[in-house]
């Protein structure tokens, strides 16, 4: 193992420029810059909050507060489109860095970390917006909040094992991709993220509790954020297993076709 993480570490400074250069160049022919950073999700969070709590008076069952709504559905959001553009991201790694892979030597391990921390970046100034907005509404979590790390180290692990077998696949059968794009939007509709999930029957609360390893991660964070409480732990080991499996997976096949990745591409 150390012969794989001994690399990373001598091209740390390749990793952080380039996490650097990428949120450099997503806002460069802009005129308001990195303030866009800021705005979107602002924006967002208004939208929702106008909407839903002002405008329609939804409420979610059990919650009093008007604002209830609009916190769980930017906290389901927000956790998912961090999920939404590692996968966008990692489905191609391979093919959009395909001239560097041929040009360059270099740790290929590089790649996935960089998308990992340009996605932590990015969700950070969005939870940073978040967390003053609910700071602004009183609806800020207590000690509750502390919870957030280990349901998002489940999501990254869950994540870039997902992530990391895909980006192979799709080297060498290119329609994989394309599939999958599709799933995700499907995935996002079976996932209680727009509706609560007790509003669907016991039956089906479980099939997607059991079968959809990103449910039990978006209700986690939706009990931290609308109801100021930690998460059930257990129903984490879903996500937590298969998110290793994958790794494995993931790995296994790396270890045994990063070679023909090259040349097949």
């Amino acid at each position: 193992m150390n012969k794989y993480l001994a690399p990373l570490w001598q091209y740390r400074g390749f990793i952080v420029a380039s996490v650097v250069r990428e949120f450099q160049l997503k806002h460069r022919s802009s005129i308001l810059g990195s303030v866009w950073s800021i705005l979107n999700p602002l924006s967002m969070i208004v939208i929702y909050t106008v909407i839903f709590s002002q405008i329609m008076k939804a409420k979610l069952p059990g919650v009093e507060s008007i604002y209830g709504y609009s916190v769980y559905l930017c906290a389901g959001i927000i956790f998912w489109g961090l999920f939404a553009e590692m996968m966008a991201r990692f489905q191609t790694l391979f093919l959009d860095n395909g001239n560097i892979l041929k040009k360059l030597n270099f740790p290929r391990l590089t790649l996935p970390i960089i998308i990992i921390l340009s996605s932590l970046l990015n969700v950070s100034i969005i939870l940073g917006i978040f967390f003053i907005f609910l700071l602004f509404t009183g609806q800020f979590p207590t000690s509750s909040i502390l919870a957030v790390m280990p349901v998002l180290l489940v999501q990254l692990i869950f994540t870039v094992g997902l992530g990391m077998s895909l980006s192979i696949l799709n080297v060498f059968f290119r329609d994989i991709g394309q599939f999958f794009t599709i799933i995700v939007q499907f995935w996002f509709w079976l996932t209680p993220i727009v509706y609560p999930i007790k509003i669907l029957p016991d039956a089906i609360q479980k099939i997607l509790l059991t079968w959809n390893p990103i449910a039990p991660l978006m209700s986690a964070y939706q009990t931290i954020f609308v109801y100021a409480t930690m998460p059930k732990w257990d129903s984490l080991l879903i996500p937590l297993l298969a998110g290793l499996l994958l790794c494995i997976f993931g790995l296994s096949l790396y270890l045994k076709h990063s070679a023909d990745i090259v040349d097949e591409l």
